[in-house]
C-alpha cells in the first residue's frame, strides 16, 4: 500500500528539518535563553517575511490551474487565517519596548529577503504548487518550536503576555493548521508536484535557516546563571 503524500513529505525532508532544529539560535530559543535585543532581531526579520504571506497566498491561488480549484479554496481559507498577522509581530515590538515603525520602514535582512523572492519565484516562474513547501515548513516549525520558546522567554525575560501573541498563537494555531495541510497535500496526485512540494520544502529548510543563522545571537542572564 502506497504511503500517504505528506508522510513521504516528512520522511524525504527529514535531514534538512533536522538540520534546520539545529541551529544554536533555535535552540537557544526553544529554551528561552534568548537576549531582549536577539528577540527584538528576530520579530524584526520576522515581521519581514510574515508580511508576505497574504500576497503570496494569492499569488498561489492566482496561479492555480483550474483542474486543482479545491487547492485555489483551500489557498482562499489560508488567507482568511493569516492575514494580519504582521500586525502581531507589530504589537509585539512594541510590547518588549521596540520601535515597530521603525521595523515596518526597514529594508529585511538579506536572508529574509532571497526566501521571498524564492517564494514568488516558484509561483510566478516554477509550479505554484511548490509553495506548499514553504508552508511546511514554516506551520511545521511553529508545531515544534513556537509555544515552548514563547513560555520559556516570558519567564526569563520577564515580558508580558503580550509581548509573544505572534509565538504563541502560531504553536497552537498551526496545530490545526497543519491537520488541514496534511489532508490538503495528500489530495495531490501528480508525481511531478509531489516532487516540486519535497524540493521546494528542502530549499526552504535552507532558506529560513539563514534567517537564523545570520540574526546577532546574545543570551540573556538566566542563560548565563545556568
Amino acid at each position: 500500500m502506497t504511503k500517504p503524500f505528506f508522510d513521504r513529505l516528512l520522511s524525504e525532508t527529514a535531514a534538512q528539518r533536522d538540520a534546520f532544529l539545529s541551529i544554536p539560535f533555535i535552540q537557544h530559543g526553544w529554551r528561552g535563553e534568548l537576549s531582549l535585543e536577539t528577540y527584538l532581531a528576530f520579530l524584526g526579520q520576522a515581521y519581514h517575511h510574515v508580511k508576505h504571506t497574504t500576497p503570496l497566498l494569492m499569488a498561489c491561488g492566482s496561479r492555480v490551474p483550474h483542474e486543482k480549484e479545491w487547492l485555489r479554496d483551500a489557498m482562499a481559507e489560508y488567507i482568511d487565517e493569516e492575514v494580519g498577522h504582521q500586525e502581531w509581530i507589530l504589537n509585539d515590538i512594541n510590547a518588549c519596548g521596540g520601535d515597530a515603525e521603525q521595523v515596518r520602514r526597514d529594508q529585511p535582512g538579506a536572508a529574509a529577503e532571497l526566501m521571498v523572492a524564492y517564494a514568488y519565484h516558484t509561483i510566478d516562474r516554477g509550479n505554484p504548487v511548490g509553495f506548499l513547501g514553504m508552508v511546511l515548513v514554516l506551520e511545521g516549525t511553529s508545531v515544534r518550536v513556537a509555544t515552548e520558546a514563547a513560555a520559556n522567554l516570558k519567564r526569563n525575560l520577564g515580558l508580558p503576555a503580550k509581548a509573544f501573541s505572534y509565538l504563541s498563537s502560531h504553536g497552537s494555531l498551526d496545530l490545526s493548521h497543519m491537520d488541514f495541510y496534511r489532508d490538503l497535500v495528500n489530495r495531490l496526485d501528480d508525481p511531478r508536484d509531489q516532487d516540486c512540494v519535497i524540493h521546494c520544502a528542502r530549499r526552504f529548510y535552507g532558506l529560513y535557516g539563514d534567517v537564523f543563522r545570520t540574526l546577532p545571537l546574545a543570551l540573556n542572564a538566566a542563560a548565563h546563571a545556568a
